[in-house]
């Protein structure tokens, strides 16, 4: 059982070392970045990604300089721990974002113990946003955060995520498809953070994939919207874990309907 002191400490931890992440990165927002390639045209990273990840760890290692850190960048842990609290850490999701100056972006840290969040922040510094999720709720800007209460799929907005490499556009392609022929409208804002950030806020009723994803971008956000009222399950309709095959999260109302359209990605 978890300690609620401990768990307080964390989440604060956690939002203090997204802040001071977010705050490195925005201190080159829209400046000349040497830009590098990682596995591919579309994966991307720059010095700034790798100062902010320090920033991030330094500010996690003054508190609890034992914990085990996972992260994006460099030689940080690349695999949550199954027992024990750890942290997970994305310097800047939404890279692709970041270098081409569009504001969509932000710092994501997750406190875990056994693989759940107990605490979580996300800071969006271009957007003026920080989300938070800790044992007192799920918060922006220190509001209350709630999901959407729409029931009806046809004027529902749902997001797929993440990326569909070149050899997977078949994939993406049948995962719009299954979007629109289903649900009220589609976005795509390139930052998987914030996308469940925006269905914990109620901005969108879901976001989907059938890919399994990285737990620097997703632990955080899937904390905020079980706290705020929503569900995120696998493609089997499971609870969702950090290891998981697909993420389909929602407000609740519309699952049963998104959980179809993730499905229907490899039919």
């Amino acid at each position: 059982m978890n300690d609620p002191a401990s768990d307080h400490d964390r989440a604060a931890v956690a939002a203090r070392a997204a802040r001071d992440g977010a705050a490195v990165a925005a201190d080159s927002f829209r400046t000349d970045l040497a830009v590098e390639e990682k596995d591919g045209k579309t994966d991307v990273v720059t010095q700034v990604d790798r100062d902010a990840q320090a920033a991030v760890i330094e500010t996690i290692r003054e508190a609890f300089p034992d914990d085990p850190i996972v992260g994006e960048e460099a030689d940080a842990l690349k695999e949550v721990p199954e027992t024990g609290p750890a942290w997970i850490v994305d310097p800047i999701d939404g890279t692709n974002n970041y270098v081409s100056g569009s504001r969509a972006f932000g710092t994501a840290v997750a406190a875990v113990a056994d693989g759940e969040p107990v605490g979580a922040a996300f800071d969006c510094p271009a957007l003026s946003d920080t989300y938070s999720v800790g044992p007192e709720g799920a918060s922006r800007n220190d509001d209350p955060l709630s999901v959407s209460d729409c029931t009806d799929p046809e004027a529902a907005t749902v997001c797929p995520t993440f990326w569909w490499d070149f050899d997977q556009r078949d994939q993406y392609a049948a995962a719009a498809r299954a979007v629109v022929e289903r649900f009220g409208d589609m976005r795509r804002y390139g930052c998987a953070q914030l996308e469940l950030a925006m269905v914990a806020s109620g901005g969108l009723e879901g976001t989907m994939t059938n890919l399994q994803v990285n737990p620097w971008d997703t632990v955080a956000g899937v904390g905020l919207i079980r706290e705020a009222g929503g569900v995120v399950t696998d493609l089997e309709g499971d609870r969702w874990r950090h290891d998981s095959t697909g993420l389909v999260a929602s407000n609740g109302e519309i699952h049963d309907e998104l959980l179809a359209a993730a499905r229907e990605i490899e039919a």
